[in-house]
């Protein structure tokens, strides 16, 4: 053979190598997606393995394989290992189901900790938190809501349980903060209700803080009567809680580890979109037809007209927009902060409520409550991308930005998960 001949053999062997070597790594992109891509996860049974994916025939919603859950007091290893998504902007992907978790739940919200966790709120119905993992859906904790307080510095008060409604996380995740509808046990009484004044006597509540590291409850804080949505600002100083009986807001100081304003803010508040600059949060006064802007240097307010019954907020990346859902039009209003002006009002279905937000700002997923379904809007325009039956009474969402999927909280039971790739 020539030195030529050689050289020439040399090469196909070479293009021979990469072209295998190339082939071996599209394989593992494509199989890495299904192998997680359509479970179901039941409640306390032990895990099973999910089966091998088969790419050619599965369907966006086809029905999900069920995949039992496992309770465990440490979390994954690599949470996100497997997964792999694409880079699609979210305005240009479709909603696809992903999983069903069921079990002895009854989620008022859900709430993504940005750090692999998804955890869902269980009300009076099941005295409970319990946390998941957001890449394999698996259950990973049940967080009872009862706590001693007089050993988390409450002296007054004995053991009692909570009736945990929604859930924010600090910047890092580290922690949860959950408020609690209402209180059980000596010392507090009546119970909270939909219906009151801050004349009406109710009781006052506690925010726990659950540590993600040890999934426990290692913190309470007394705010006011009620609390409903809480929010953390950008720079961990403050937590924000609507109180629904006592109609303001309180603000925990997280370094004082205790409520140090209360502001007044009107009947009913709920929804709290806290700016990501970090200079002001705006309220929901569901009882209104306004949001609460609360400087958050000085503490002063300031009020803004969007529509009839605010209920949730959200803000967009950019600080420019905020986008809310009104319960009393049946209507989702996009809010100019620049202009000042509602720039669009859209009917996403019967009794829009809980509302997420796509991490890249150019998708709104919207729970409609008596519809049974979710809407995307895109933000842009707010036109309707997708609307999908979900479940019946759908009534909290969370987005999650490393794995791309949205979680729908099932008031009646369930969590549906959606890939958003």
């Amino acid at each position: 053979m020539t030195d030529r001949a050689g050289r020439r053999a040399a090469r196909r062997r070479a293009v021979r190598r990469r072209r295998l070597i190339a082939g071996a790594v599209l394989g593992a992109v494509v199989i890495a997606v299904p192998v997680l891509a359509a479970t179901r996860v039941g409640g306390d049974e032990p895990a099973a393995a999910a089966a091998p994916a088969k790419t050619k025939t599965r369907k966006a919603d086809a029905p999900a394989r069920r995949l039992a859950s496992a309770s465990a007091s440490a979390a994954p290893a690599s949470r996100a290992r497997t997964l792999k998504v694409s880079g699609r902007p979210s305005d240009r992907a479709r909603l696809k189901l992903a999983g069903v978790i069921s079990g002895n739940i009854s989620p008022k919200s859900v709430a993504s900790s940005g750090a692999g966790y998804v955890t869902a709120q269980n009300m009076m119905y099941r005295h409970s938190v319990t946390v998941y993992d957001a890449a394999t859906l698996k259950l990973v904790k049940t967080i009872p809501d009862s706590v001693n307080l007089a050993k988390l510095g409450y002296r007054e008060y004995g053991t009692a349980r909570g009736a945990p409604v929604e859930a924010a996380f600090s910047t890092n995740g580290r922690y949860a903060f959950v408020s609690n509808y209402s209180m059980y046990g000596a010392g507090f009484g009546p119970e909270g209700s939909d219906s009151c004044t801050p004349s009406s006597g109710t009781s006052r509540s506690f925010v726990y803080r659950i540590d993600m590291k040890t999934l426990a409850i290692d913190r309470a804080y007394r705010v006011g009567a009620v609390p409903k949505v809480v929010a953390v600002t950008p720079d961990d100083r403050f937590v924000l809680v609507s109180n629904w009986c006592t109609w303001d807001l309180s603000v925990i100081s997280t370094r004082l580890s205790r409520e140090v304003k209360r502001i007044p803010i009107g009947p009913y508040p709920r929804g709290i979109a806290v700016s990501p600059k970090g200079n002001a949060a705006y309220v929901a006064v569901m009882g209104g037809n306004e949001l609460v802007r609360v400087d958050l240097g000085n503490w002063t307010t300031s009020r803004v007209g969007i529509g009839a019954g605010p209920r949730a907020a959200e803000f967009h990346p950019s600080d420019r927009y905020i986008f809310a859902t009104l319960n009393a039009e049946g209507r989702v209003a996009k809010l100019d902060l620049q202009t000042g002006s509602v720039r669009a009002k859209v009917a996403t279905g019967s009794a829009p409520r809980s509302m997420a937000i796509a991490a890249d700002g150019r998708s709104v997923y919207v729970v409609n409550y008596e519809s049974g379904t979710v809407t995307k809007l895109r933000s842009s325009d707010m036109r309707a991308l997708q609307t999908i039956d979900a479940c019946y009474h759908p009534i909290g969402i969370t987005y999650d930005k490393a794995t791309k999927r949205v979680w729908v909280a099932c008031y009646t039971g369930s969590i549906r998960v959606y890939n958003d790739w």
